[in-house]
């Protein structure tokens, strides 16, 4: 078993573009990663790291902060995730994802994914 995490905001940013830029099945496979931001540095406020669409129709960006990595959507949506190491929050940019680990990923995958419909 592993005892590490990665709670490295910048790390979990990448795994998430990672993710993202790997999928291929579905409507998943229309998601692509925009105007990227590979020397991005995290802020305590979270720092832009890059966006992510959807045949060209923005539905999001991801900021980095030293801890998370944070998906706000373009547009409110209703988030059901059971997880520890996943919040979300409601803001004047919309709703807000946030990853607070590496194995958090996946559940922003599924956001997104239900994003989708």
């Amino acid at each position: 078993m592993v005892d590490d995490r990665i709670t490295d905001g910048k790390r979990i940013g990448q795994l998430l573009a990672s993710e993202v830029t790997g999928l291929e099945r579905g409507a998943l496979g229309t998601l692509s990663v925009v105007d990227a931001d590979p020397d991005v540095d995290p802020t305590p406020g979270g720092a832009f790291a890059f966006g992510i669409e959807a045949d060209g129709t923005r539905l999001g960006e991801v900021h980095v902060t030293p801890e998370t990595a944070r998906l706000t959507l373009t547009e409110p949506v209703t988030v059901d995730v059971d997880r520890e190491d996943v919040t979300v929050e409601e803001s004047d940019d919309g709703t807000v994802v946030i990853a607070h680990s590496g194995a958090a990923v996946k559940s922003l995958v599924d956001v997104l994914a239900d994003r989708l419909g």
